[in-house]
């Protein structure tokens, strides 16, 4: 944490909402300034590093210049707004947040938002399904940077991402159907990670500037890291390294994993340009991943993606974009055996181009997608002729099936300010070659009231749609069949939001009703069981879904105006119910009826002294649903058989703590997930980790 100015102490001027006029951070210069906006969980803070507006969790003096003084820009909306003037709520998890929680990925930073559902068969996110409000793992929309890296293969690999935290500057979280804003596969929410970009030397005099991080702990688990920066006269240059490997907790739940991330920037004149490339390596037991029929899974991944982008300013403002990615993937069923082996190769690229044009009743957006999405596999897609099979790279076996389809999709979108309210409205036409040439048409509205400071009340209502994924569509197995008349998904949603901000407290609540028709599963019926099979089976269902979240912060220096050893208190807590409507009989589900019912997030942030810090959290999680438990029975002569029987989820909690030592150059640390080793299953037929330990250092350059 770099050492803070400090100035005469002033009179904070509280700044509760943003002018809007070209000249406002100006009327502050020389001030002190608490600038509120919405944040979740904890107020948005943007480090000496970041070039974004800062925002302060306590009364600590902060001299704030015209360069720094300036609103965040988000995505509520296809056109990134400033926080104060978006339509719809986005949630964040800032900096600041990020350095606090006991998280190792992106993954388990998302565990502490209350809306979203981890669903982790391994530590440091490796094989984790996320999901929004009920949704499932294929139905979220992850980005780098506002760029799709959304895996079309199958959405377990969609968070196989090349960041670690460090890379992070915020995570930005929007609830709900969003496919007018991100197009197909938004359907229940989307997720976008800012990465670090500008990052500022500890020396005015230097130009570049690093960190680097090492830890370890329980079960063999090692962690290094490193970053380095170089600023330009016009721009950035930023790379980030990372190695982890771990024995596991469980049984087959090893891991070794490798990331590289590199972005860089120019800004000349009236253009900005942006870039970066990723890459992610690793290979881990995965233990019952597709079934829990067969607990000695294994997994090889790589996954390599980049992005360029521009943006050009002028009275109309264009944004041109270019993005790649190629994921390799290596399974098997029975590790170190050809029995149910698969290899995949996936390609997607495309660009998009956004042009914008402000003018007196508001900015009006046109944008344009294509985006192109291929396999290659010895399992999923349709059957090649023998002579067109493909060699597979570093194996005697050659992808025999092959897919691709490509999505095309269009983009109107106007928002506009009107004395207290702002609204943002649009549609996005789209056609896929997998379906047919038809355009199908996804509109969209989002409406804020702002009647006072304190106060924000929202409403929204969109359409979303998602394609099914080339497992949905083509996967089989002894354990599970796709199927390939599968439909693609479609919901309608309806939500209601308020937000209040006043002296010390923030609290923000949103209530919302999706209608998903047709919907995705994976399920087995009871008829599988009576005929004494357990394979799980691609099916169309019709589902309603409602529920609430609210989330309160209790910022403990600003109430009473002072430090005092507690800084903040975090609460977040979601409901969610589910309604099928149809009459397809199911004895267990993977997915789409396994959700948290209940979701209870408590964070409480201290400062012990001059340098120490410590973090607790508390989370508790109450899942509908259950599995198939596979019961291995060895007879006389050794022969396994599977008995299985439905195991009902149990409500479990979970303690943490980490304790942070802090100066101008060094970080020590030292965390404990699961403090009370409680015996708990995210999803099936897994058993989490018990306690683990980790200790660690970081050295900033």
């Amino acid at each position: 944490m770099k050492k803070k100015l400090s100035f005469l102490k002033a009179e904070p001027i509280r700044w509760k909402q943003f002018s809007r006029k070209k000249d406002a951070i100006f009327n502050s210069l020389g001030k002190e300034i608490i600038i509120l906006t919405l944040t979740v969980p904890t107020l948005l803070f943007s480090t000496p590093d970041s070039a974004s507006a800062q925002v302060v969790t306590n009364t600590d003096s902060i001299y704030l210049d015209e360069d720094t003084l300036q609103a965040v820009e988000v995505t509520a909306s296809r056109l990134p707004l400033p926080m104060d003037q978006t339509a719809r709520i986005v949630g964040i998890i800032s900096q600041e947040d990020i350095e606090c929680f006991n998280a190792n990925s992106v993954n388990d930073l998302l565990k502490y938002v209350a809306s979203v559902d981890v669903r982790q068969r391994g530590a440091f996110g490796i094989q984790t399904d996320i999901s929004i409000n009920g949704g499932t793992h294929d139905q979220i929309l992850v980005l780098i940077d506002g760029v799709n890296v959304s895996s079309p293969h199958t959405g377990h690999l969609t968070t196989d991402l090349p960041l670690k935290p460090d890379d992070i500057e915020r995570i930005e979280i929007l609830e709900g159907a969003s496919s007018r804003i991100f197009g197909t596969s938004a359907f229940s929410g989307a997720i976008n990670i800012i990465t670090k970009k500008n990052t500022k030397p500890s020396y005015s005099h230097q130009k570049w500037s690093g960190s680097i991080g090492l830890d370890a702990g329980s079960y063999g688990t090692i962690n290094a890291n490193a970053s380095a920066s170089y600023l330009l006269n016009r721009g950035f240059n930023r790379v980030g390294v990372s190695y982890s490997r771990s024995d596991g907790a469980t049984h087959n739940s090893d891991f070794n994993k490798s990331t590289l991330f590199y972005n860089g920037g120019i800004n000349h004149n009236n253009i900005d340009m942006n870039w970066y490339l990723g890459a992610n390596l690793q290979n881990f037991g995965a233990n019952t991943f597709y079934s829990g029929k067969y607990p000695n899974q294994y997994e090889h991944n790589q996954k390599y993606q980049g992005a360029i982008s521009l943006n050009i300013k002028g009275d109309f403002q264009i944004k041109p974009s270019l993005f790649w990615l190629k994921a390799i993937d290596h399974y098997q069923l029975i590790k170190n055996t050809d029995f149910g082996e698969n290899y995949h190769m996936t390609d997607v690229y495309g660009s998009t181009i956004n042009v914008s044009k402000k003018w007196k009743l508001g900015t009006t957006l046109i944008a344009a997608e294509i985006r192109n999405e291929g396999i290659l596999s010895t399992s999923l897609g349709k059957p090649l002729d023998s002579s067109k099979y493909v060699k597979v790279y570093g194996s005697k076996t050659s992808y025999t099936h092959k897919d691709n389809r490509t999505n095309i999709s269009y983009f109107l979108e106007h928002n506009m300010i009107i004395s207290k309210w702002s609204v943002s409205m649009g549609v996005m036409a789209n056609m896929n070659t997998s379906i047919d040439h038809r355009l199908r048409l996804y509109p969209g509205i989002d409406i804020c009231f702002n009647p006072s400071s304190e106060w924000k009340f929202y409403g929204s209502w969109n359409m979303a749609q998602r394609m099914p994924t080339f497992t949905d569509l083509y996967y089989k197995s002894p354990t599970q069949e796709g199927n390939v008349n599968i439909k693609p998904e479609e919901t309608n949603e309806i939500a209601f939001a308020a937000h209040f901000r006043g002296k010390g407290l923030r609290v923000e609540s949103r209530i919302f009703y999706r209608h998903d028709s047709p919907l995705i599963d994976w399920v087995l019926t009871p008829e599988d069981i009576s005929n004494g099979y357990t394979t799980y089976h691609v099916k169309n269902f019709k589902l309603d879904k409602y529920g609430f979240n609210i989330k309160t912060d209790l910022l403990f220096n600003e109430l009473f105006n002072k430090d005092v050893a507690i800084n903040s208190l975090h609460i977040g807590y979601s409901y969610l119910n589910q309604n099928r409507f149809d009459n397809i009989k199911v004895y267990a589900s993977s997915y789409a009826l396994d959700y948290l019912r209940h979701k209870l997030i408590l964070t409480l942030n201290s400062k012990i002294s001059k340098n120490i810090y410590a973090d607790v959290s508390f989370r508790c999680n109450n899942r509908k649903g259950g599995f198939v438990k596979y019961k291995p029975f060895v007879d006389n002569d050794g022969n396994v058989d599977y008995n299985t029987c439905f195991q009902k989820y149990k409500t479990y909690s979970l303690l943490s703590l980490k304790l942070r030592w802090i100066n101008d150059i060094f970080e020590l640390y030292a965390q404990a997930d699961n403090i009370t080793n409680v015996k708990y299953y995210d999803i099936g037929n897994v058993v989490q980790p018990g306690i683990w330990i980790m200790c660690g250092i970081k050295y900033k350059l």
